[in-house]
């Protein structure tokens, strides 16, 4: 399963991407707006950090994702909010 992850701490891409691994999830992480976030794919989870996230770089994610696509919100980007959402959509 592939996850996007747009938001969050810069500090903590390496821990998002370690526990996303734990899952067996590859995962991206996009913790701010850069020119690879256009070209992010389509992802089987895009996780949208609200609270650290423009709403520019929301509606570019949303505009590059497929139907099938599952999209969480989340209003704080903690690792245990990461891991709840993971657990919600690993079913």
């Amino acid at each position: 399963m592939s996850v996007a992850i747009v938001g969050g701490n810069e500090c903590m891409v390496r821990k998002y991407t370690e526990l996303c691994g734990n899952y067996k999830c590859k995962a991206k992480v996009y913790p701010k707006m850069t020119s690879e976030l256009k070209n992010m794919g389509s992802p089987d989870l895009l996780v949208l950090f609200t609270n650290t996230v423009s709403h520019k770089m929301v509606h570019c994610a949303l505009g590059k994702v497929r139907e099938h696509t599952k999209i969480a919100r989340s209003h704080s980007s903690s690792i245990a909010a990461l891991k709840k959402i993971l657990e919600e959509h690993m079913v």
